[in-house]
């Protein structure tokens, strides 16, 4: 059957959600994402003929490329209608060759929300392909196939096969390791602070020490906070010396930027930032309704804060509508991160008016909540500020100065919609000259704390900051760099691996650039550059090429000369009787036979922790590691003992009721807790 328009998508869902707005006219299909690209097995670059990529027919996507083929030539019009980003553009060219269209025609359409709406105004105007967008993502494809093919081969000669390294992907894990030297050499500081309660008319209420006749004073150590000590008497009455009242105002935050919602998904809903994107492209795509398939927010790919008015006068009508006029705000006037990209508004609902309880039956658990959230943030941004009262007391004694810190809500403004952590601290009505009784005071010992290990909203929040990668390469860079086995997950946050940091000091030594932040951000710009037409991308290539060759070529030569040897692992093979050493491979360290290949016999390296097995009393529990890399701890006489334990088993039992204690960790520390019963205990620190 012939179709007067023949529209091409990347997904199947948009495709289905598209057809139903456009009417009988037109057919739309998927291509299912890219359907060409450069070759697997080579660089598929002419780095000697202006970076000319060899593009070919991506494998298995044949069929595919043949029906479109099919439905173009029955068409009157075909419509390259992919995402409105440099990837889409992208895919749109790569159709127009596959398909023999004419390159000058006007067959590209975007749309920045599958709404019926827009994406019928969006046919009304379809443009020509914008070569600017498609020479930048090009410029990015073969920059980053350069550098991974030039590399990783010298990585696997070195150090093992299957390892790989990447522009943004290496100083990302050098982002990780950094952070790393900076805990190992971290040197705890000793501290002191005074907690005390107090009491005024049976009302207790906490303060703190803060410092003698009105001037801080840090407490170091056990004497100093002695001597302060020395100075009270805890039966006499405290005077309150000063009380100072102020109105504080707290102003919403802008909508969602695609490296905002990853962080604020990760911080609030516990989601990775793969999944966040995920299901951001389902909500982005379209939702089956009862009024029909609809996409429920903007594009999801996006740096901009921007608001278009249309959206800004929904959030109008509906907040003054639902919670009066008085919590209407300004809206948000922030200006985007530098070297932003303002071609998309925020992420935003694409009709405010579709409240996420009025679909919640029609969405899954986790859509819900990711649109929940979006939905909250965008209709806050359009509110008013929150306003808190707050009060600080200074209570004194022999000049010993106590502060306390009390706030209430006054209004609370855009909270109303998108709360925050903040609670009601409320202190006794006090006013200078009242005089309080002192109920507990105890002096407490605390050490600095090194910097915390990056988790995925504060690795995204870095890399934004120092302008490494876009916000849509974050999630991928992320997954390779836990798929390559550079870092693991500790309490859900990044430790780099052994084998990450051989990587690491490798390419700092021989590739200083491409592990630098600073060079890698300038790339970034360069491609926003080449996107704005401002440069051109073989110059772009060339200027990158030139040195990085010289790099290479000198990195070649060393690395020929340097050679690893396999540690000794102290005994011999049970098998053939030649030593053991020990190797790396994508799961750490194991012990391996050293007349490999002629011998295959290898052991994993197990890691005691000091603890009889609970279950046959005769084994030893070691740590072990599942299929998934996740670790686990088991009896070492496993066959004959099946005892297995995702949590850590103490070496001691339960005073409850006798059953093994284990360790539990979460986001926000350890637990001891009983294997049996409901007992718990904090851990000290």
């Amino acid at each position: 059957m012939a179709y007067k328009n023949l529209v091409i998508v990347e997904s199947p869902t948009k495709a289905k959600t598209i057809d139903k707005y456009l009417g009988r006219n037109y057919k739309v299909v998927a291509s299912k994402g890219h359907l060409r690209d450069l070759p697997k097995s080579k660089m598929g670059v002419d780095l000697e003929n202006k970076f000319e990529p060899h593009y070919i027919t991506i494998r298995g996507r044949g069929d595919t490329v043949k029906e479109l083929k099919k439905l173009a030539k029955s068409a009157e019009n075909v419509y390259l209608a992919a995402d409105p980003d440099r990837e889409g553009e992208a895919i749109a060219w790569h159709l127009s060759h596959l398909l023999n269209l004419d390159l000058a025609e006007k067959n590209r359409v975007v749309f920045n929300e599958v709404t019926k709406d827009s994406v019928k105004e969006a046919f009304k105007h379809p443009r020509t392909i914008n070569y600017d967008l498609v020479d930048a993502q090009q410029a990015r494809r073969i920059l980053d196939r350069i550098v991974g093919y030039s590399i990783s081969p010298l990585l696997w000669k070195k150090i093992k096969r299957g390892l790989s390294a990447g522009r943004v992907q290496s100083t990302t894990l050098k982002l990780i390791i950094d952070r790393e030297k900076e805990i190992r050499i971290f040197k705890p500081e000793e501290y002191w602070t005074i907690p005390a309660s107090f009491k005024k008319d049976k009302k207790t209420f906490d303060a703190e020490f803060y410092g003698l006749e009105g001037k801080k004073v840090k407490l170091n150590d056990e004497a100093s906070s002695q001597d302060i000590m020395a100075k009270l008497d805890q039966k006499a009455t405290f005077d309150v010396s000063e009380v100072e009242k102020k109105e504080r105002r707290r102003g919403p935050n802008p909508a969602f930027t695609t490296s905002t919602l990853q962080q604020e998904a990760s911080n609030r809903l516990n989601f990775r930032t793969g999944k966040t994107m995920m299901i951001a492209q389902q909500l982005y795509e379209g939702i089956a309704l009862k009024s029909g398939t609809v996409g429920l927010i903007t594009y999801m790919r996006t740096d901009s804060t921007r608001i278009s008015d249309t959206a800004r006068q929904a959030a109008v009508s509906y907040i003054s509508q639902n919670y009066g006029q008085n919590y209407l705000g300004k809206g948000v006037k922030r200006s985007n991160q530098q070297g932003a990209q303002d071609a998309h508004e925020a992420i935003r609902p694409s009709d405010p008016s579709i409240t996420p309880d009025s679909i919640k039956e029609r969405l899954s658990k986790d859509q819900f909540r990711l649109y929940s959230l979006i939905w909250s943030r965008f209709m806050a941004s359009q509110m008013a500020h929150a306003v808190y009262d707050t009060v600080r007391v200074t209570i004194r004694q022999n000049g010993v100065d106590f502060r306390a810190n009390g706030s209430a809500i006054k209004f609370d403004g855009f909270l109303k919609l998108y709360p925050g952590k903040d609670k009601d601290n409320l202190l006794p009505d006090l006013v200078v000259g009242d005089q309080v009784k002192l109920s507990k005071i105890e002096p407490s010992q605390h050490f600095t704390q090194p910097p915390a290990r990056f988790n995925e909203a504060s690795l995204v929040k870095a890399l934004e900051e120092m302008g490494i990668g876009r916000p849509s390469t974050y999630a991928p860079t992320i997954e390779t760099l836990r798929k390559r086995y550079y870092v693991k997950m500790n309490a859900k946050r990044f430790e780099p691996t052994e084998l990450g940091e051989i990587v690491n000091t490798t390419m700092e030594e021989f590739f200083p650039d491409i592990v630098n932040s600073d060079f890698t951000a300038q790339m970034e710009q360069n491609l926003d550059d080449i996107e704005a037409g401002k440069r051109e991308w073989i110059e772009v290539l060339d200027q990158f090429y030139q040195p990085f060759n010289t790099e290479l070529s000198k990195a070649e030569e060393e690395m020929a000369e340097i050679e690893i040897k396999d540690e000794p692992a102290g005994f011999d093979c049970p098998e053939c009787g030649n030593p053991m050493v020990i190797k790396i491979g994508r799961f750490g360290k194991f012990y391996a036979c050293s007349n490999f290949p002629d011998c295959r016999h290898t052991e994993a390296i197990v890691k005691k922790i000091g603890v009889t097995c609970p279950k046959c009393h005769q084994g030893e529990i070691v740590e072990r590691k599942s299929k998934k890399n996740r670790v686990f701890f088991g009896c070492n006489r496993y066959p004959e003992c099946d005892f297995v334990s995702w949590d850590q088993p103490l070496a001691r039992s339960c005073p409850k009721c006798g059953h093994y204690l284990v360790t539990k960790s979460n986001r926000k520390g350890s637990q001891v807790k009983c294997s049996h019963c409901d007992y718990e205990e904090e851990i000290q620190k």
